[in-house]
């Protein structure tokens, strides 16, 4: 079979429909049963996974569209899949046998699960659902998930390092997740056994920490004065849009329109699964606009293996400095924070941060576009240039606001 070295240069030279009216596979040849599928009657080019079970059968698993994930995501969940494969983990098999074939059945048929999201859950379940990972789903039961709930919490208080009681509300959620996607495809499954722990979950505090107004201007400084640019622009388009980090840190150019000044997120790049049309505001447009203007990676904020990772040692340095200790979720709490305090529509505001609306059935009704969205944006925008003591355009001075 005819081979090629898969990057984003030959992926774009791969036609579809394919001129022989018939699908045509074309295989990587870094990665063995890794391959682009063109379609022969549409424009549809598809991601592939395929390897022969150690039973004889070959399977061939869908990794995802060309047009919906990068090329270096697509490699390596196909390097996932052909190792479940290589040591007989059937994704297309029968699901509801054990948890294992679960969890991969599971991974499988959602093909849009971010990576962040299959690396959680299979921490949970592998780390800390470990003894039942070969058991049949069908036989772990009630008194079994209440006995482990518990004593989760007792293992990893013992490290000191997490906090027991929500790493043990993820991990049964996590099989709660898996037994009620197991009980849709087979028949006569039990009741789910995590019901035990209705009145049994571990209250879980809602984090509250942010950067106050009064700290905003020695926090900007001290980013400002962080001697990687890369880190430092990072961080202020995280304050100035309050995007979650799987959604700032692998931002790619394909989705910035620097023309029309908005920021296209799909629905498979955001939590919320729902596609995100950010407007730019001055300061974001000015920052992306440098940013494009050093070099033609296929992400904003470039790294060693993709993109940026996690800057956690970043916000340490910044700390020791200022003594502001946060992360990068707090960050989207302060922009939210901030741009509440502008007294902002609620529907413009859920819409700016990609909130689901919930209930509301008004909310329903009303539809936010990108332009709707502009003035709510640079005004936030503002309001935090001011809290940073950032000059305005043309020395113009900033008005002191109220603090939150």
């Amino acid at each position: 079979m005819p081979r090629l070295k898969l990057t984003e240069r030959t992926l774009a030279k791969i036609k579809a429909p394919d001129p022989s009216g018939k699908q045509k596979l074309h295989w990587d040849s870094e990665l063995r049963g890794f391959a682009v599928l063109a379609s022969g009657v549409s424009n549809a080019r598809t991601f592939i996974a395929q390897r022969d079970l150690p039973n004889g059968l070959t399977r061939r698993v869908t990794v995802g569209a060309v047009n919906e994930i990068p090329l270096d995501v697509a490699r390596d969940r196909a390097a996932d899949l052909l190792d479940h494969l290589r040591r007989g983990l059937d994704p297309k098999a029968p699901t509801g046998s054990t948890l294992r074939a679960t969890l991969e059945a599971y991974f499988a048929a959602r093909k849009n699960l971010r990576p962040d999201t299959i690396r959680m859950y299979r921490t949970s379940v592998n780390d800390y659902l470990t003894s039942w990972l070969e058991l049949p789903l069908a036989s772990i039961t009630g008194e079994m998930v209440e006995a482990r709930h518990r004593s989760i919490v007792t293992e990893v208080d013992k490290g000191g390092r997490y906090k027991g009681t929500s790493i043990a509300n993820f991990a049964l959620r996590t099989f709660r997740t898996l037994y009620n996607f197991a009980a849709e495809r087979v028949p006569n499954m039990p009741p789910n056994p995590t019901t035990r722990l209705r009145r049994q979950w571990y209250p879980e505090a809602k984090r509250t920490r942010l950067v106050r107004s009064e700290q905003l201007p020695a926090f900007y400084q001290a980013v400002k004065a962080l001697p990687n640019p890369i880190t430092r622009d990072y961080l202020l388009l995280v304050l100035f849009t309050g995007l979650r980090l799987s959604e700032s840190i692998s931002l790619r150019w394909v989705d910035v329109d620097l023309p029309q000044r908005i920021i296209r997120l799909p629905a498979t790049a955001t939590k919320a699964g729902r596609a995100l049309e950010l407007p730019m505001s001055d300061f974001v447009h000015d920052l992306l606009v440098a940013r494009r203007a050093i070099g033609n990676a296929i992400f904003v904020f470039p790294g060693p293996k993709g993109h940026m990772t996690n800057p956690q040692h970043v916000f340490a340095e910044i700390a020791e400095k200022t003594g502001i200790r946060i992360s990068v979720h707090d960050l989207r709490r302060t922009f939210i924070t901030v741009a509440e305090s502008t007294d902002l529509s609620p529907y413009a505001l859920k819409a700016l941060v990609n909130h689901a609306v919930g209930s509301d059935v008004t909310a329903g009704y009303v539809q936010m576009s990108v332009e709707r969205l502009r003035e709510p944006a640079q005004r936030i925008a503002d309001k935090v240039k001011t809290l940073c003591h950032v000059v305005g355009p043309m020395g113009k001075n900033v008005e002191k606001l109220k603090s939150f």
